[in-house]
């Protein structure tokens, strides 16, 4: 964390420019087995029912020429996991979905709250306010090595002022919820009879089916001309020119569902997983999974950063809007995000899933 720019997080700048080549050295990859499971019972409304099976988790080789050793590094080595059957939300949580749970109990999010000298005591008494990180283009073009270029912390900033003091979420009630924090997400889950998923849940969930593609859909960033996801076009960080149709977050469900009836698994927002992040997370349940299929992980019991080893944090999956070739292609999918448990922005939100009864 920097301190001295409350709450704006290097998890923030957790991705480098890579090559957007097409296709992924399969190599590490073996053919998804779904599980036999059968929907126990009607869904409920807005949820898909995920089979469960065997898949191959991970990002492939950076030898494969498809993103730098960076952008796979903590994804590395391909592991062989099962997981149970379960249920999940076809969209990530909209505003208007996220605004019944606040008028419901009364939750105020971290955004909302200002923060303590406990946490900046460096902090002069008037800079402690409560507000959220916020992407903001600059001026011009500039070297894509410092994030604080283009995020800042603006006072009164939250999930219903997105943009700060005067913006609204008027006309964006199915736009997903943005600036929450991973205990927003979590007290929305518990409320809604949920939970957030785990990130072997998420991916595979988010593969629908296939096995070792680039992306949700395949290994073409747009198959036939078509676009598929919300992401960014134009020059980064200046300029969105939103020829996808979106400059920002998009309604959920503007791009084709994948395989298992899900959208926006790539792009829109980052989504925030039940996992503590590690940086040599997936090396340790290698390890310990002895070249055997590892069942339902549960993710490492604590966090870990290199970039900033005391801060908490918990993965996020998909990319967002700002996500480009040009600086962060974490939109594929076997890729991984990051986030200060505590830092809210303006291009994180979430989904949930639910166990079978």
């Amino acid at each position: 964390m920097i301190r001295s720019d409350f709450r704006v997080s290097l998890s923030l700048c957790a991705c480098f420019w890579v090559l957007n080549v097409p296709r992924l050295c399969g190599g590490d990859f073996r053919p998804t087995v779904a599980g036999g499971m059968k929907p126990p019972g009607e869904a409920p409304d807005g949820m898909a029912w995920i089979p469960g099976g065997e898949f191959s988790m991970g990002a492939p080789d950076a030898s494969s020429g498809v993103c730098s050793a960076d952008t796979v590094q903590d994804a590395r080595p391909v592991l062989r996991v099962r997981v149970k059957g379960f249920r999940m939300d076809r969209t990530e949580v909209t505003n208007a979905e996220f605004a019944r749970f606040v008028e419901a109990t009364g939750h105020r999010t971290v955004a909302e709250i200002a923060p303590t000298k406990d946490e900046f005591p460096d902090a002069p008494p008037e800079a402690l306010v409560a507000g959220a990180v916020v992407f903001r283009p600059p001026g011009g073009e500039l070297p894509l090595d410092d994030h604080l270029q283009w995020w800042t912390y603006v006072k009164g900033a939250n999930w219903w002022q997105p943009e700060g003091p005067g913006s609204s979420i008027k006309g964006r009630e199915r736009h997903p919820v943005v600036h929450i924090a991973w205990p927003d997400a979590a007290a929305y889950a518990k409320w809604a009879g949920k939970r957030l998923p785990t990130e072997a849940e998420w991916e595979f969930a988010a593969r629908g089916g296939l096995s070792g593609k680039t992306y949700a859909w395949g290994d073409e960033f747009q198959p036939d001309g078509k676009t598929m996801a919300n992401t960014w076009q134009g020059k980064f960080p200046v300029k969105d020119e939103a020829t996808d149709g979106f400059a920002g977050t998009a309604p959920v469900g503007s791009f084709p569902a994948n395989g298992y009836g899900l959208h926006d698994m790539a792009g829109n927002v980052w989504e925030w997983v039940a996992d503590w992040y590690r940086a040599d997370a997936y090396p340790m349940m290698a390890k310990a999974a002895e070249g055997k299929s590892i069942t339902d992980p549960r993710g490492p019991a604590s966090s870990w950063d290199p970039a900033e080893p005391g801060v908490p944090k918990r993965v996020q999956r998909g990319g967002s809007f700002l996500c480009t070739d040009q600086y962060c292609t974490r939109y594929m999918i076997g890729t991984r995000g990051k986030g200060d448990t505590h830092t809210p922005t303006n291009h994180a939100g979430f989904r949930c899933v639910k166990s079978p009864e």
